[in-house]
């Protein structure tokens, strides 16, 4: 466990260990929730899809491809559970690929349509 006070500012980081160079580490969605097994029925989206979706998210400079560093600030759930957990999905693409999800940023998924 990492503990910090309210409103402080959490910074994280994530890298990629590889020998190929050429690939680049995007963090595409993190979701926070008061219970370590259930990212579905009480959640807080920090980001979604590359749209952030806190105001205190924020993506940080790195000098390398493979490390994607961000940063937020700590919150607490209604319930004033003791913990909060994070669930984060990271991508992993092809460096200069810039049809590949990386690049995209943020995506807006439409629904479809379940009509006829």
């Amino acid at each position: 466990p990492y503990y910090v006070d309210l409103n402080q500012n959490l910074f994280l980081q994530a890298s990629l260990h590889s020998s190929d160079t050429n690939l680049l580490v995007f963090v595409d969605t993190c979701v926070a929730s008061p219970d370590p097994t259930d990212f579905t029925t009480q959640t807080y989206e920090l980001i979604r899809n590359g749209c952030i979706k806190d105001p205190t998210y924020s993506s940080h400079y790195s000098p390398h491809n493979t490390v994607a560093r961000f940063s937020f600030n700590a919150f607490s759930f209604v319930n004033r559970y003791l913990s909060v957990y994070l669930r984060c999905e990271l991508v992993v693409c092809r460096y200069n690929d810039y049809s590949s999800r990386c690049y995209q940023g943020c995506v807006s998924r439409s629904k479809r349509d379940t009509s006829s």
